[in-house]
C-alpha cells in the first residue's frame, strides 16, 4: 500500500498543538510540505514547523482566523505562494468546544462562536482550497469530525456534537461534488484522545476514568493515532475512498 506523500503540499488547519500537531507531523514523516495553520499560538507552531522541518520537508507556520471566510482565502493564497503551487492536501482540523453551556442557557452568541470555529471554518477553508486542488487535477480533504456527532457530547456540549455532525454531512457532499474533479474528501472522527487541551480543559477526570472503562482497546487515543488514519485517507493507497468517516476511537463506538 502506497502512503507516500513526497511531492504533496499540505495544509493543517489549528496544528499548534494537539491533534493537529499529531496530523501535521504524521503528513511530514510522510514525506509531504506542510504549512502549518495557527490562531494565536504562535510559539507552538513554529515547533512544529521545526519539527517537520526535521523530517526533512518544508513548513511554514500561517495565521488567520478561519471564522471569517476572507481569512481562509487569504491563507491558502499565501500558503500556494510560499510553496509554489496550490495545496493539494487540505486537513480541516481547526475547532473548539468554546464551553459547555445547557440548551436552557444558550445564548446565539455562543451558538454562533461554536458553529463558526467547527462548521464555516470547515466550509471556507475547503472553498478557497478547491479551485487550486482542480487547477492541478488532484486534491484530498480531510475534515475532523467527532464521536459526539453520534451521540451528542457530554453535558452542554449539543452544539458542539451538532456542529461536528454538520461536518460529516457536508464531507459527504463535497465527495460527491469533487469526485470528477479527481479530489476526495472524507473525514475522521475521534473519540477520546489524550495529551490535548480539550479534555484537560472540559472533561473531569471522574468522566475520563469512565469513558475509559468503555474503550475496548483500553486506553485514550493520541493525536499520532489520528494522524496515521489522515496519512492513510490522503494517501494513493486509499484512492477508492471517499465521503467516507474512519472511527478513531480503540472501539467505544463502531457503526
Amino acid at each position: 500500500m502506497n502512503t507516500n506523500l513526497k511531492g504533496r503540499i499540505a495544509l493543517v488547519t489549528g496544528s499548534g498543538s494537539g491533534i493537529g500537531r499529531g496530523i501535521a507531523l504524521a503528513l511530514a514523516g510522510q514525506g509531504a510540505d506542510v504549512a502549518v495553520h495557527y490562531h494565536s499560538s504562535k510559539e507552538q507552531a513554529e515547533t512544529v514547523v521545526r519539527e517537520a522541518q526535521a523530517a526533512g520537508v518544508r513548513s511554514a507556520a500561517f495565521r488567520a482566523d478561519l471564522r471569517i471566510a476572507s481569512e481562509a482565502d487569504r491563507l491558502l493564497s499565501e500558503a500556494a505562494e510560499l510553496f509554489g503551487r496550490p495545496i493539494d492536501i487540505l486537513v480541516n482540523n481547526a475547532g473548539h468546544l468554546v464551553k459547555r453551556v445547557p440548551n436552557s442557557d444558550l445564548t446565539e452568541e455562543h451558538y454562533e462562536q461554536v458553529m463558526n470555529v467547527n462548521f464555516k471554518s470547515c466550509v471556507f477553508a475547503s472553498r478557497a482550497a478547491i479551485p487550486g486542488m482542480i487547477r492541478i487535477g488532484r486534491g484530498s480533504i480531510v475534515n475532523l469530525s467527532s464521536v459526539a456527532a453520534y451521540n451528542g457530547g457530554g453535558p452542554g456540549a449539543s452544539i458542539y456534537a451538532a456542529s461536528k455532525a454538520a461536518v460529516m454531512a457536508y464531507t459527504k457532499g463535497l465527495a460527491k461534488e469533487l469526485a470528477a474533479h479527481g479530489i476526495r474528501a472524507n473525514a475522521v472522527s475521534p473519540g477520546v484522545i489524550g495529551q490535548t487541551s480539550f479534555h484537560d480543559t472540559f472533561t473531569p477526570e471522574e468522566a475520563r476514568k469512565a469513558a475509559l472503562k468503555g474503550i475496548p482497546l483500553g486506553r485514550e487515543g493520541t493525536p499520532e493515532d489520528v494522524g496515521h488514519a489522515v496519512a492513510y485517507l490522503v494517501s494513493d493507497g486509499a484512492s477508492y475512498l471517499t465521503g467516507e468517516t474512519i472511527e478513531v476511537n480503540g472501539g467505544m463506538f463502531m457503526r
